[in-house]
């Protein structure tokens, strides 16, 4: 499933019942503040404690972008889950270094290293198996389980 506005995008990669990983792509600021918060709520509301975000193609991130990651991580946080991000480029990176905000949202290279940041049953399959048809986008429901790959 995909979600537009403006110049934001925000795409589920992958699913299980205690985590999704969510692509973020395009710029976050104060023009797509409400939608990206309304996209993380949506999550969180049908019972993912746990989000990984793909910021490979975020392109832009400002103050008002932060305060949304912030508030996405003060969420998970009060249902005991955990915010993490995957891929934040150079520009991200000195955002959250320079404002100290990297101790409060963890940063890793990949979505497999976030995901390895998870207890391996709230893991989602990952890498998503390739589907076709009209339902390509839509990511498969089940947690990796103790012996699968999963990351």
């Amino acid at each position: 499933m995909s979600t537009q506005a403006g110049r934001l995008a925000v795409t589920e990669l992958a699913r299980c019942e205690h985590c999704a990983v969510l692509r973020v792509s395009g710029e976050l600021d104060q023009n797509c503040e409400q939608f990206f918060l309304r996209a993380i709520g949506t999550r969180v509301l049908s019972g993912h404690r746990h989000l990984v975000l793909d910021v490979t193609a975020l392109t832009f991130c400002d103050s008002r972008g932060l305060n949304c990651l912030l508030a996405a991580r003060w969420l998970l946080q009060r249902r005991e889950g955990l915010l993490l991000l995957a891929g934040p480029g150079r520009r991200l990176s000195d955002l959250l270094s320079q404002t100290a905000s990297n101790e409060l949202l963890p940063s890793h290279s990949t979505v497999s290293g976030a995901l390895e940041a998870l207890p391996r049953h709230h893991r989602p399959v990952w890498p998503p198996p390739i589907r076709g048809g009209e339902d390509a986008a839509a990511p498969p429901a089940a947690c990796a389980a103790d012996g699968d790959a999963g990351s």
